[in-house]
């Protein structure tokens, strides 16, 4: 008990996880409820339709009796992963994504990944030289962040380094059309080619998502910075630094304090960025034919496919909230000043 109480500042986080799922899942189910449209009817397309052929179509898609009899059947068939049969494809929709997620989590990932060592650079260059070319372009950089849409930079992309330029491959998917995946392991496609040894399909894994992910470091990244810059030039400034350096500490042990006093409202944003770079990632899915959860999610839209809209609602935010949990650690870890309690002692 007395460990337990040592560490309650990150055990208690871990404990209320499932609940915020729940909640999340609560909203999921109701907030797809309100797409206009019958999916009884989306798959009667044809003819009169009887009463009984409506029951019948209606029970198999569970969505017969009330609307809180369709909840409960929904919590409990979701607490045994079981995110029901999709109505458009008749597959059940756990194993569909499965399949699809990884390939969008893979961008999400490694776009996260670039985008916060190129913010953390980008940003120590603009404070270490705010005077010089480099830190005011940068500085400027910052201050545009959230200017231009996932979207609208993914178009630009492909218009110029595919159509003008002929640096990148087709976005045509995650390899050309003439190369096979391998076999899947792991569900993400740069690892299990990896694992295959297929070192020509990691290769060509690599250029298909070269340009995803440009556009997503380039999208966000500006995120990060505006708020790191502005942390880094206090704790440049800080009394702790200055003594530092008139200790004589090297160079390394200078930067690493600066960027341990700065890193905690940076890594904050990073956690909240997550959600932002999975939502690109969906957008730039569909955009380059990754063949990911976007493609799917938007079938899904299209044809009112309630199981598919809600599996992939819970997972995207399931996801999300563990990031958020491991950033909330992680930042009381640099800082334990953030930690509940420690103020009181």
């Amino acid at each position: 008990m007395k460990i337990f109480g040592k560490n309650r500042w990150w055990v208690t986080r871990v404990l209320v996880l499932p609940l915020h799922i729940l909640v999340f899942a609560m909203l999921a189910f109701f907030l797809v409820r309100l797409i206009p449209g019958d999916p009884v009817l989306q798959i009667l397309k044809e003819g009169t339709v009887t009463p009984e052929e409506y029951a019948a179509v209606q029970a198999s898609l569970g969505l017969q009796g009330s609307i809180f009899d369709q909840f409960l059947r929904y919590i409990v068939n979701l607490a045994q992963l079981d995110f029901g049969t999709s109505i458009t494809s008749g597959r059940d929709v756990w194993p569909e994504l499965l399949v699809r997620f990884p390939i969008t989590l893979q961008l999400t990932l490694i776009g996260t990944v670039c985008t916060i060592v190129f913010a953390f650079l980008a940003s120590y260059v603009a404070s270490a030289h705010p005077t010089g070319l480099a830190g005011r372009v940068l500085r400027f950089y910052a201050r545009t962040a959230g200017a231009l849409p996932d979207f609208v930079l993914g178009v630009g992309s492909i218009f110029l380094f595919y159509i003008l330029l002929r640096w990148a491959p087709a976005p045509i998917g995650v390899v050309s059309a003439a190369e096979s995946l391998p076999a899947s392991v792991t569900g993400f496609t740069l690892i299990d080619s990896m694992l295959a040894g297929n070192l020509d399909i990691t290769v060509s894994i690599l250029a298909h998502l070269a340009l995803p992910v440009l556009v997503l470091t380039v999208g966000y990244a500006p995120l990060i910075m505006k708020i790191l810059i502005l942390s880094l030039d206090d704790a440049i400034d800080a009394p702790s630094t200055r003594f530092r350096v008139a200790t004589g500490a090297t160079h390394s042990m200078v930067v690493l304090s600066i960027f341990r006093k700065a890193a905690p409202p940076a890594v904050v944003i990073c956690g909240m960025l997550f959600g932002g770079l999975l939502g690109g990632s969906v957008v730039l899915d569909q955009l380059f034919s990754l063949g990911g959860i976007g493609q799917y999610a938007v079938a899904a839209i299209s044809a009112n496919d309630f199981p598919v809209l809600q599996g992939f609602l819970v997972l995207t935010a399931a996801i999300s909230l563990v990031v958020y949990l491991v950033v909330d650690v992680v930042n009381m870890l640099l800082d334990p000043r953030r930690r509940p309690g420690v103020a009181e002692g």
